[in-house]
């Protein structure tokens, strides 16, 4: 059974392990810096909101949000992160993980969502069509990673 929950500190170093497959192995993130456990739980004690989904009492999944850009103006825009272990693809894991993060985002009055999905990421793509974000933007050639050009493709939902 998955259990959804608010991820704590003691959850950095498995959000950590997640967060760092993907920036080694996909171009699902352009990013090529390895987080490290103190970041993720530095963000935490900020008030930065994250969850994990869980099952057999490890770690499969995670989501958080924070604001889509500086500045007063843009305090009710989040942009999202998710991340699963490949094994937990297809379960519905990252179905209840965006559930949990857009109710907590609704009932902390936030307007949209953001999701900046690589155009090479069709299973992103359409998750998140399938979870009712619309495509607002596609940015061409915006990330480099792996020795190549990646576009970047926007996508919105209003809460």
């Amino acid at each position: 059974m998955v259990e959804v929950r608010r991820a704590g500190p003691e959850d950095a170093p498995a959000i950590c392990g997640l967060v760092n497959h993907v920036i080694r192995n996909t171009i699902v993130t352009f990013n090529s810096v390895e987080k490290v456990p103190g970041e993720i739980a530095a963000q935490m004690a900020a008030g930065a909101p994250f969850w994990v989904a869980c099952e057999a009492g490890r770690v499969a999944g995670y989501a958080s949000y924070g604001q889509f850009r500086g500045g007063v103006g843009y305090r009710h825009t989040i942009e999202h992160s998710i991340a699963l272990d490949e094994a937990a693809w297809g379960r519905g894991m990252g179905r209840a993980l965006m559930g949990a993060l857009c109710d907590h985002a609704t009932a902390a009055g936030m307007h949209s969502v953001f999701a900046g999905v690589s155009a090479e990421n069709g299973a992103g793509v359409r998750f998140h069509a399938a979870m009712g974000f619309e495509e607002v933007a596609r940015l061409r050639e915006v990330g480099f990673k792996f020795d190549r050009w990646h576009d970047l493709v926007l996508m919105q939902k209003f809460l």
